[in-house]
């Protein structure tokens, strides 16, 4: 414990301050090739989970048929493109989500367009599903069922449309068919407001379409809805009408 409390004390001392002179975009990557050159190094993945992996019965959660071994995993948007998720399964999640993911490749919005709020140890997003598409994230989850490496908890996927595409219900389903049997769990990604557009797929009849689109592309896995966080009652209610 002594030692995990130094480097956190290191960390907001002395790399934090160090990385915060820089493009925070460019920092992610950084921080994505530290983290998968010293992977390689023997030893360093198994204390890394000596480090930051906490077993204890009153965290586990079983939920839809899966099971996690503490509630709090990582959000989709950090791993977009399913490199790094068996390493970063060492540092303690619950369960991993990468994304998001539109079934052709896309740069995104026009950078810069991932903004530092200091003062409230936060970030604006403004990236806009910037990914290298469905065959790539499909390869490197195929991958997945044969390393040695393997994330122990459930892996999920977040699922986007296209920018450009001109029926992105059907986006959703192209995902699901092509993706089902490599995760554990997908969610479907509506509630992104860096995508012109996506949120009328929150209501009425595209809301029903999406749906059903999703439904008959679905396998065995659990399926989640991602919505706006900033809804109100009465659009949270016909959703999970519709949902039902």
């Amino acid at each position: 414990m002594y030692f995990c409390i130094q480097i956190d004390t290191m960390y907001k001392a002395v790399i934090r301050s160090l990385l915060f002179k820089f493009d925070p975009e460019a920092v992610h990557y950084f921080t994505f090739d530290v983290i998968k050159l010293i992977s390689k190094i023997p030893f360093i993945s198994s204390l890394i989970r000596l480090l930051f992996k906490v077993q204890h019965p009153v965290l586990e959660r079983e939920l839809f048929g899966l099971k996690f071994q503490n509630p709090v995993g990582l959000a989709a948007g950090f791993d977009k493109n399913a490199v790094l998720y068996n390493e970063l399964a060492n540092f303690g999640f619950g369960f991993i989500e990468i994304g998001t993911v539109t079934p052709k490749a896309q740069e995104g919005n026009p950078k810069k367009r991932l903004f530092r709020l200091k003062d409230d140890n936060g970030l604006i997003n403004r990236m806009g599903f910037n990914n290298e598409g469905l065959d790539a994230v499909k390869a490197r989850l195929e991958a997945r069922q044969d390393s040695p490496a393997r994330a122990t908890g459930p892996v999920g996927v977040n699922l986007g449309a296209n920018k450009d595409s001109e029926d992105r219900a059907n986006d959703y389903a192209v995902l699901l068919k092509a993706l089902s049997g490599l995760a554990d769990f997908f969610t479907v990604n509506i509630s992104s407001p860096n995508t012109p557009g996506l949120r009328t797929l929150q209501s009425g009849d595209a809301l029903d379409e999406l749906l059903k689109k999703v439904n008959d592309a679905r396998w065995a896995e659990p399926v989640f809805l991602k919505v706006a966080p900033d809804l109100n009652t009465a659009d949270i209610e016909a959703i999970v009408k519709a949902v039902e």
